[in-house]
């Protein structure tokens, strides 16, 4: 699937879609990735980037809790205005970003990379490849990476899309060249439908 096709793809999804009862992958509460976050240690002012944010939680969440420097990445304007529309006024002191991630470019250096599911959509060897080398460069030295996928045992397809599995093994062999690998481990996600999906969710820290 090429830039315009994948982008099409995903303004349809959160066109017709209710997020909070439509799609797969929403949480009221991302507990997990929020853990996730505060564990790394990081102070108010880091910089957190979302990439394939969207209209996700975890925005408003971690603007509860007072972090600062907020960017959120999505291929699809739709699902970022649903996001500003939620968050009204709070909106203003979020960097949003439209941008396919295999294209992004930024000034701007991140303490802290979080992809819950994004990742996981690619499935060329040239993307993953091309996703690594940017994650390489815009994450600061010492900096975490915190990447979330389908497990082994999780679904092979997403929103109509093939995804790529991982092991520990294998995410930790994907990101072993610029990053060190804290932890991982697996959870069950259960979706508004109420079906069932096996996530691995890992932490690693940039060399």
């Amino acid at each position: 699937m090429n830039h315009n096709s994948t982008k099409q793809h995903w303004e349809e999804i959160y066109q017709t879609k209710d997020t909070a009862r439509g799609v797969s992958w929403y949480q009221d509460i991302p507990k997990t990735s929020i853990n996730l976050i505060l564990s790394t240690g990081v102070d108010k002012n880091a910089n957190i980037i979302d990439v394939g944010g969207g209209d996700s939680m975890l925005v408003d969440k971690l603007l509860e809790l007072g972090f600062k420097n907020i960017f959120i990445l999505d291929i699809s304007a739709k699902a970022l205005q649903k996001a500003k529309t939620r968050l009204g006024e709070k909106a203003k002191s979020v960097a949003w970003i439209k941008a396919d991630i295999l294209e992004f470019s930024t000034e701007s250096r991140f303490d802290v990379w979080h992809d819950r599911a994004a990742f996981h959509f690619l499935t060329k060897e040239e993307d993953i490849v091309r996703y690594l080398e940017i994650a390489g460069k815009l994450i600061k030295p010492s900096g975490y990476l915190i990447i979330s996928t389908f497990s082994m045992s999780g679904p092979k397809k997403c929103s109509g899309l093939d995804i790529t599995q991982y092991s520990e093994d294998s995410i930790k062999k994907t990101f072993r060249k610029d990053f060190n690998h804290i932890k991982s481990f697996e959870e069950i996600h259960t979706t508004p439908f109420n079906t069932k999906q096996n996530f691995l969710f890992n932490l690693f820290k940039r060399k």
